[in-house]
C-alpha cells in the first residue's frame, strides 16, 4: 500500500537558449494522495501535470520542495513506481507475454515466478489467447491493455498513467477507462493518472487535482465519494461536473476564452 504526498513543490526549467528565460512549470503543489486511492490530475495541457507525473516516476527532479513515498523521498526511477505512457511504450519485437515480462527479467525473477506472473496479469487485463502475438498484430486498446499489465507486473507501490487512452478512439477509450476501475479495485493499487477530460476525471478518481495553467498550482483537490458504477445522469454527477467545467473554464488562456 501506498502514499504520495506532494509537499510545496517548484519546477523551473533553465533557458534552452542565450536570451531566453527560465520557465517555471509548476509553482507551490502540495497534495496527498492517499492509500489505494485512485487520482486524476486535471487541467489544461501545458499546466505541468506531465511534468508532476515525471517528477514521482523519478524521470525529473524538483527545484524545490518535495515528493515522498511513504514518507521517504522520491529520487531515481524505481519498481516501486511505474509509468503508463500514452503511446504505449511497447517493444515492438517482443510478444504479449516477453513484454509483460521484460520489467520481472530484469529484476532477476525465476522462471517460474515469470511464468506465473505473467498468465496473472494476462487475465488481469483480459488478453488470453494474445500472449504470443506481437504488438503490431494488435488494437490500440489491446497494446495499452499489456502496458498496463506489464506496469503491474513488476508489483509497483503507485502505478502513474500518462494520459493512457488520449490516443483511442471514443469506443475504446471507453471500455479501458471501465477496465481499469476494475483493475484498480480488484489489485488495491494507488494510481495517480494525468488528463484533461472532466468526463474522464469523475468516472476513474476517488481524488480530483485541478491545476491551474502555468506555472500549475493546485486550484482544487476534490475527494469523490460517489458509488461506482457512476451514471452520467445522477444529479451528483451532473453537479461535480458542472464544478469541474467552471474550474477549468476559469483557466483557459484569454485567447481560448475569447
Amino acid at each position: 500500500m501506498a502514499r504520495v504526498t506532494v509537499d510545496n513543490v517548484d519546477k523551473i526549467f533553465p533557458p534552452q537558449q542565450r536570451g531566453q528565460l527560465p520557465v517555471q512549470a509548476l509553482k507551490g503543489v502540495s497534495f496527498t494522495v492517499e492509500e489505494a486511492e485512485f487520482c486524476c490530475l486535471l487541467g489544461h495541457s501545458g499546466c505541468g501535470k506531465t511534468t508532476l507525473l515525471n517528477i514521482m516516476a523519478g524521470f525529473e527532479q524538483v527545484s524545490g520542495g518535495s515528493v515522498e513515498l511513504n514518507g521517504q523521498p522520491v529520487g531515481k526511477p524505481s519498481w516501486q513506481r511505474t509509468m503508463v505512457f500514452q503511446d504505449y511504450a511497447l517493444f515492438p519485437w517482443l510478444t504479449v507475454a516477453r513484454n509483460i515480462a521484460f520489467g520481472l527479467e530484469l529484476k532477476g525473477v525465476s522462471a517460474a515466478d515469470i511464468t506465473r506472473t505473467v498468465q496473472q496479469q494476462v487475465e488481469l487485463v483480459g488478453l488470453q489467447g494474445f500472449e504470443s502475438r506481437l504488438p503490431h498484430e494488435l488494437s490500440g486498446g489491446m497494446r495499452q491493455r499489456v502496458a498496463i499489465a506489464r506496469a503491474l507486473a513488476v508489483d509497483p507501490e503507485v502505478a502513474l498513467f500518462d494520459e493512457p487512452f488520449a490516443a483511442l478512439d471514443a469506443q475504446n477509450r471507453a471500455l479501458l477507462q471501465n477496465e481499469l476501475v476494475r483493475i484498480s479495485r480488484q489489485t488495491r493499487k494507488t494510481m495517480i493518472l494525468i488528463t484533461h477530460s472532466i468526463e474522464e476525471a469523475i468516472k476513474l478518481s476517488d481524488r480530483i487535482i485541478v491545476m491551474t495553467r502555468r506555472p500549475g498550482t493546485v486550484k482544487a483537490n476534490l475527494q469523490v465519494d460517489l458509488p461506482r458504477p457512476r451514471d452520467e445522469e445522477d444529479p451528483a454527477v451532473v453537479a461535480l461536473k458542472k464544478q469541474l467545467r467552471a474550474l477549468i473554464a476559469d483557466e483557459m488562456e484569454p485567447e481560448t476564452a475569447a
